[in-house]
């Protein structure tokens, strides 16, 4: 699949949090954590499990840096 975004940070599924509606999936990038929110749905759907190897797809208007 191609797609828009070039963001693109491969990383293992650390821990899922998830109640009924929502949950936070907590990758780790490269010794980095991340965390991204999604439905619980979509991680049902992509049957997600701590250990998998995922992709996070970043597209976003504003990145802030700090020094």
């Amino acid at each position: 699949m191609e797609l828009s975004a070039r963001n693109q940070l491969k990383g293992r599924v650390k821990e899922i949090k998830a109640n009924e509606v929502s949950a936070e999936v907590i990758l780790d990038v490269g010794g980095q954590i991340m965390v991204a929110s999604i439905t619980a749905d979509s991680v049902k759907r992509l049957a997600l499990k701590v250990g998998d190897d995922v992709t996070a797809i970043v597209k976003a208007s504003s990145v802030m840096l700090a020094k």
